[in-house]
């Protein structure tokens, strides 16, 4: 039997909702097979500014660095969205990532094949995609410093600062590759090299790491040839890694692959077992309430928090094969309803209680 201690942050819109979702299925998980999980909810993004003045206050940080993994919802919306705003949302992500040290954030896409009608590209070009991208999460642009706003000789100005030291690249590429390993040995690094001074040593680096993984095939690419080959030639890749800011654009441009942002889960890990799980997709506000909201990608994520952080993969395995079942039995919510096969549009409850049921 396992115990373990789980750290809730639910956030904004629709991240309660979804996270109570999953909550439900690990729950049924840990009965099912003897485990005990145990739960600690937290602030973060706009709720905790609400409550705290701070996007992730310092004693949510401890509980989250205290506990075994974390589950995350999604922050933001339009309440704490001005552009002249001193605290963000999206500070709390920023702070929670780079505290714990969860330098590589792992999505994976994989077109469930009753939902190939979902995605917006030809079946003929979408069908067979299962492809892990690994998005670099500390560095970049969204941690250089100087990052502010000034006043210049022509009025205001703005200043973003990408960098990145050689060891920031060689571990997250050296992750990406031991994944690719365990997958079809095939790893793409994507980068800017013809433009950017950061994309030269990340694809320096790159190719020395490639050298320690001789069974993995690594191929160089620029970001956006890789842009465009994600919706021509998807199932051509098999791991892809890059940095912080191409990682965000190209996962969320990879979504569309598998039909919805409302099914891509995600892991941020770093070198210890306490990794950050969470959905692509963000909070969603004007679904807040509904009980409409897909909660797929929060119970992958979910399924993948059982794999990383507590080794227990028959119990991730039973959860995604949950989530097949429930959706080759027809079941839909708004977002995928019209992907063919689906008989029974359903709410974010309701998807929940029916890959609940097939757990077993």
């Amino acid at each position: 039997m396992t115990s373990a201690r789980i750290a809730l942050l639910p956030g904004d819109g629709v991240g309660p909702e979804i996270t109570d979702a999953a909550v439900s299925v690990l729950d049924a998980i840990a009965c099912r097979s003897g485990h005990s999980f145990t739960y600690r909810s937290g602030l973060i993004g706009g709720a905790a500014i609400d409550a705290h003045g701070t996007a992730l206050s310092d004693e949510t940080l401890a509980d989250c660095q205290a506990s075994d993994a974390v589950l995350l919802g999604a922050v933001g919306g339009p309440k704490w969205d001005s552009p002249t705003a001193t605290v963000r949302p999206e500070q709390g992500l920023l702070r929670i990532r780079r505290e714990m040290g969860l330098y590589a954030n792992f999505r994976p896409v994989k077109l469930f094949s009753t939902l190939v009608d979902a995605s917006p590209i030809k079946r003929e070009i979408v069908e067979g995609t299962d492809l892990l991208i690994v998005r670099e999460l500390t560095g970049g642009l969204y941690f250089g410093r100087p990052s502010e706003r000034r006043t210049g000789v022509r009025g205001r100005e703005a200043v973003d600062t990408m960098a990145y030291d050689e060891g920031e690249v060689h571990r997250v590429v050296s992750a990406a590759a031991r994944f690719a390993r365990g997958r079809r040995k095939h790893l793409t690094s994507v980068d800017k090299q013809n433009v950017l001074s950061t994309s030269r040593l990340w694809r320096e680096v790159a190719t020395e790491v490639a050298a320690e993984f001789p069974d993995v095939t690594v191929e160089h690419m620029l970001v956006d040839t890789a842009a465009m080959r994600l919706v021509r030639n998807p199932t051509t890749f098999d791991v892809m890694v890059t940095e912080n800011t191409f990682g965000d654009i190209l996962t969320d441009e990879a979504s569309m692959l598998a039909g919805s942002m409302g099914l891509l889960p995600s892991a941020s890990l770093g070198d210890g077992t306490n990794g950050l799980y969470e959905p692509i997709h963000g909070s969603a506000p004007s679904h807040t309430g509904k009980d409409d909201i897909n909660p797929i990608a929060m119970i992958l994520s979910s399924a993948l928090l059982l794999r990383y952080s507590l080794k227990l993969e028959d119990e991730a395995r039973a959860i995604e094969r949950a989530v097949e079942a429930a959706l080759n039995d027809g079941f839909r919510t708004y977002d995928i309803v019209g992907s063919g096969a689906g008989r029974y549009q359903v709410g974010t409850r309701a998807m929940a209680a029916a890959i609940t049921e097939r757990l077993g």
